[in-house]
């Protein structure tokens, strides 16, 4: 089993590839939810907001709209590539309210109740201790502030997904089909029972069912190449 450290170290290694892909058209859905969980915190002008694993900035972007120049935004995330694209993104729209941080979130430092809001778009289930890393958003929201999280559920990306994974079997034979880690929490259930023990309050969760187009089968390459599957592609 890898230590904590090593997981975060694959990750980072990860989605520093998957920069040069990232933002392509075909991974729209980045930018799609993070306004939605975005839309969903109902932000207020002046607020203060913490984006962790926020990429390329698909959430805190939108939140930096939001809550104006009297508000702040911090996106933290471990891949310094991401964050690069991110700074580019903030300096062609001209903000002056968000800052990107490479960082473990959990080493932070923030007192308590740092932040009045706090976003997670797809990337709680790469922290390698989600309860201790959702205690550590819980200690830095401020009383009555919202913690907003997404997470993939059982049908994503199929039937792609699945084909792309029975090939990946078939043709290579080191390859052992492991849990991927969004499926720990990729039902109401199971996501719930996990805010549930980290000290959460009211818990809100609502599903939603989308269809994702491409354009072409090198839509799918692209996806692969831009996003978590890429270090199985690295791998072989």
């Amino acid at each position: 089993m890898l230590s904590k450290e090593e997981i975060i170290a694959k990750t980072k290694t990860v989605f520093n590839a998957a920069a040069d892909h990232f933002d392509d058209p075909a991974l729209s859905f980045w930018n799609r939810f993070g306004q939605k969980i975005v839309n969903r915190l109902a932000l207020q002008t002046g607020d203060l907001v913490l984006d962790v694993c926020c990429g390329t900035g698909s959430s805190a972007i939108p939140a930096a709209h939001i809550v104006g120049p009297t508000g702040q935004v911090l996106g933290v995330d471990l891949a310094e590539s991401l964050l690069a694209l991110a700074q580019e993104k903030v300096r062609s729209q001209n903000l002056n309210n968000i800052e990107f941080r490479c960082a473990d979130f959990e080493t932070l430092g923030f007192p308590n109740g740092s932040f009045d809001a706090i976003v997670c778009n797809f990337g709680i289930f790469f922290v390698p201790d989600m309860e201790a890393g959702l205690r550590e958003l819980w200690r830095l929201l401020r009383p009555g502030g919202k913690l907003a999280l997404t997470s993939w559920g059982k049908q994503i990306f199929e039937p792609a997904n699945r084909n792309f994974l029975t090939v990946l079997e078939s043709n290579w034979s080191e390859f052992v089909r492991k849990p991927l880690p969004w499926e720990q929490i990729n039902e109401p259930i199971s996501f719930r029972d996990l805010l549930a023990t980290t000290g959460a309050g009211e818990i809100t969760i609502s599903t939603e069912s989308i269809i994702h187009l491409l354009t072409s089968p090198e839509d799918w390459w692209t996806i692969v190449i831009g996003a978590g599957y890429r270090g199985m592609i690295d791998q072989l």
